[in-house]
């Protein structure tokens, strides 16, 4: 019996490629080749006035403005493990699509991407997306300093885990730098850009991904890992790079009431919004052409971090909000318009979400970002 299935087997497969070599499928348009990022100059007309710092120095983490990173990138000691620092414990778990009523999951196929709608080129158009599942990691840092039962502080990061800020948490904590806080680091739900899960959770300007994590993420953590998350706003933050930078944004900006602080590299405030939404129909690009400047100032502190070879243009819209340097030059004016604090820096020799960068960096980020709030705050 058992030789019968094998040849059987064998059979149907060689039918297959018989039929496969006599009817070849023919291959998916590929996603067009983006353009070499052309190197800007942070003393462009136009762009914001900043501070030109030494090179391989970083801003001074209790000032505000606009400031300019040399080329040179060498990591923070903060980004090491240090020896006799007390490391927190690194909890993970998954989640599945099934289990959610918010994102049940969506995809793009494969070397496809959309083609720019011939009577507003500011729309993509996507015709190949579809339901589809997907995993999630998360990953959950808990300080050697947290005391069980206090409500503490806490940081969301997006296209989690990210093990380096963990790292960074580590030493800043035990240097009193930043307060005793919980970091959640949550992985996106696959793919990118328009007509992706990924796409769908952080470039939608709304507050849903907000709620997402509220409802389903946090009341999670707390469950099984035994801490207490502050309900303060002043008490938490969200960061992220690229997408996950603007859904950074977006989740402070129409939920104040939960968060305060951002931290982004290489935020995506171009117009990346899909399905398209009436309301800001130039995606992020909306808060600083529309938003920010229309808005009274919300009671939030932001760090902002983008390269000088940062991404132009990389898709086949051509609508002059595909810019990645001139949008968070953009975002700088805005907000220094309407008083925020918030701290911008242009580096040097850098590429989008570079790493060495934010090895450099994320020690002096998080330390503006919490500058205000107690290192020991009392419970909430």
């Amino acid at each position: 019996m058992l030789r019968l299935l094998i040849v059987v087997s064998i059979m149907g497969c060689c039918g297959i490629l018989r039929a496969s070599a006599q009817t070849p499928t023919p291959p998916a348009p590929a996603r067009p080749a983006r353009p070499t990022p052309p190197t800007r100059d942070p003393h462009t007309p136009g762009y914001v006035s900043a501070t030109e710092l030494p090179d391989g120095a970083n801003a001074p983490a209790n000032a505000d403005g606009n400031f300019i990173l040399g080329p040179t990138h060498n990591p923070a000691p903060e980004m090491s493990v240090q020896e006799g620092v007390p490391q927190g414990t690194i909890y993970n778990f998954t989640m599945e699509s099934t289990d959610s009523k918010i994102y049940p999951g969506i995809a793009r196929d494969a070397n496809t991407f959309g083609t720019a709608d011939p009577n507003d080129p500011a729309k993509l158009v996507v015709t190949t997306s579809h339901p589809a599942a997907y995993t999630r990691k998360v990953a959950v840092y808990v300080p050697k300093q947290y005391v069980a039962g206090t409500a503490a502080p806490f940081i969301i990061g997006a296209d989690g885990p990210d093990r380096g800020l963990f790292t960074a948490l580590d030493n800043l904590i035990a240097e009193h730098r930043v307060p005793v806080m919980i970091a959640i680091s949550i992985g996106n739900g696959s793919g990118d850009a328009q007509g992706s899960e990924r796409g769908l959770e952080y470039d939608t300007m709304s507050g849903l991904y907000a709620e997402f994590v509220e409802k389903e993420v946090l009341p999670l953590v707390e469950k099984q890992y035994n801490v207490k998350l502050t309900k303060d706003p002043e008490g938490r933050a969200t960061m992220g790079g690229s997408s996950g930078g603007s859904c950074a944004l977006i989740m402070a900006w129409f939920h104040p009431e939960l968060y305060h602080r951002v931290l982004t590299y290489s935020g995506t405030y171009v117009n990346q919004q899909w399905p398209p939404n009436a309301a800001t129909p130039h995606g992020a690009w909306e808060f600083h052409e529309r938003l920010i400047p229309n808005t009274p100032a919300k009671p939030l502190r932001i760090w902002m971090e983008v390269g000088d070879r940062d991404l132009y243009n990389p898709n086949v819209m051509h609508d002059n909000m595909h810019d990645w340097v001139v949008a968070n030059e953009n975002m700088a004016k805005a907000l220094a318009a309407k008083g925020y604090h918030y701290q911008f820096v242009f580096a040097r020799n850098a590429g989008h979400t570079d790493r060495a960068v934010k090895q450099q960096t994320l020690p002096e980020a998080l330390e503006y970002l919490w500058q205000g709030y107690p290192l020991n705050p009392k419970t909430k």
